[in-house]
């Protein structure tokens, strides 16, 4: 299915085999902790400084399609290199790649979970490594900033954009559009680059091609569930609830979290609260993209509704129903990424969405360490505002000591991210230990 490939002029000055291609993206899969802000900065450092495969003006402008996509951007970023090295087969590796550790770990934890339940030993490790992540997602905050904010404009973006979501709790799309807007409109255009850097045109055949094959490759398997299994039976609804939620949660995995756990809790009681919290709690201390808490909710909801091969049935049903979509995204959108690139008002604007992305980054850092740093943190409203506030009697000091280790990890002795987490889940567990004897 090479329906479109990257123009050999200008195609990076690198050109990987497969295996080196499986390689690197295979080490981005094992170590892509911390969500996407982290993950973010690990594909730069990997796929910008150290392999040189897309040079800082390529992978800002596909980063900022993506966030303009619904779905894991993370994900979609990385198939998105992999289609530009290496065509729709090169998009597939690095897309599933990114994807399968992290799934096959939260599959794995989920069976456990549900076998076994919450332990002592299973929390006090969630800690330490929820005390790394958010070390892990403050030093890529400052590293993605310190690339995409080049100007004054840049800066007022990316603070509204702040504003905008964490105490206006407004639409993500919304706020991409005012961002966008702000840089087609305020933003002094770029001279376009001269024509022979831009990719060839694509025939619109091809496009409506490469719709139709990969809607039949994500529908397809769905309704195949349907016909077997029934429209009322479990595995049918998740397939149905998770193709919605594909489509409709821009953002990121944050922006569909309030709306997921209302559904599964309240909608079709698949989960209880606590179950929900624990399942994104397994998420966050894994690899891969948060999104990945999808398939703990299919496994957990269609475990109870027929035993653990039910169960699994239920997960790939919904990892399916995730990240399909995703391929059909990228696969189509992709090669107009670099027309759009190349006109000069529609690559400010696209400049602007990245700065935006900034104060999105930095909206996911600040509520993920609020939720880290203390156990109970209420959702305040006054008009227009939502503040949330802290009850500082339910602050976490075990946890606030192995961040501040992390924070030592990753800025003084600039450790990596697989050693942080490892050092700070030891720290909880011999914490644990101390507290046993």
């Amino acid at each position: 299915m090479e329906f479109y490939r990257p123009d050999a002029r200008q195609a990076p000055s690198a050109n990987p085999s497969f295996r080196t291609l499986i390689a690197v993206f295979g080490k981005i899969g094992l170590l892509s902790f911390g969500g996407p802000a982290a993950q973010i900065a690990l594909m730069h450092r990997e796929l910008v400084d150290e392999q040189r495969w897309l040079d800082e003006r390529r992978f800002l402008s596909a980063l900022s399609f993506c966030m303009l996509l619904p779905g894991p951007e993370a994900m979609q970023l990385a198939t998105y290199t992999g289609w530009r090295l290496r065509g729709v087969k090169g998009g597939l590796v690095a897309g599933l790649l990114f994807v399968a550790p992290g799934a096959a770990l939260v599959l794995a934890l989920s069976i456990l979970y549900g076998a076994l339940g919450h332990t002592p030993t299973v929390a006090a490790l969630f800690v330490g490594v929820k005390a790394a992540v958010l070390a892990i997602v403050l030093q890529a905050l400052l590293r993605v900033g310190n690339r995409a904010l080049k100007g004054r404009l840049d800066w007022i973006v990316a603070a509204a954009a702040f504003v905008a979501i964490f105490f206006l709790d407004l639409p993500f799309p919304l706020v991409i559009v005012g961002a966008a807007a702000a840089g087609y409109f305020l933003r002094v255009p770029a001279l376009a680059s001269s024509p022979g850097e831009a990719m060839s045109p694509v025939p619109f055949s091809d496009t409506l091609l490469t719709l139709g094959v990969w809607l039949a490759v994500w529908i397809a398997p769905l309704l195949a569930i349907v016909a077997v299994f029934g429209s009322g039976h479990v595995l049918a609804q998740l397939a149905w609830f998770f193709s919605q939620l594909a489509v409709v949660t821009f953002g990121g995995a944050y922006a569909m979290l309030s709306y997921l756990a209302q559904v599964v809790v309240s909608g079709y009681g698949w989960l209880t609260p606590g179950e929900m919290l624990d399942g994104l709690g397994l998420a966050e201390t894994t690899n891969g993209p948060l999104i990945l808490v999808n398939a703990f909710v299919g496994y957990i909801a269609a475990l109870r509704a027929g035993g653990v091969g039910t169960g699994l049935l239920g997960a790939l049903v919904t990892l399916w129903a995730t990240f399909a979509p995703s391929f059909l995204f990228i696969f189509v959108g992709a090669p107009y990424v670099e027309r759009l690139t190349h006109a000069p008002r529609l690559a400010s604007a696209l400049q602007t969405v990245t700065a935006a992305v900034v104060g999105v980054i930095a909206n996911l850092s600040v509520w993920f360490a609020l939720h880290v740093l203390f156990t109970q943190v209420d959702e305040l409203h006054a008009g227009p505002l939502r503040l949330f506030v802290p009850q500082l009697a339910s602050l976490d000091v075990v946890a606030l000591l192995l961040s501040c280790l992390a924070l030592g990890f990753v800025f003084v002795a600039r450790w990596g991210i697989a050693a942080t987490l490892a050092a700070c889940a030891v720290s909880a567990l011999l914490w644990l230990g101390l507290l046993a004897l």
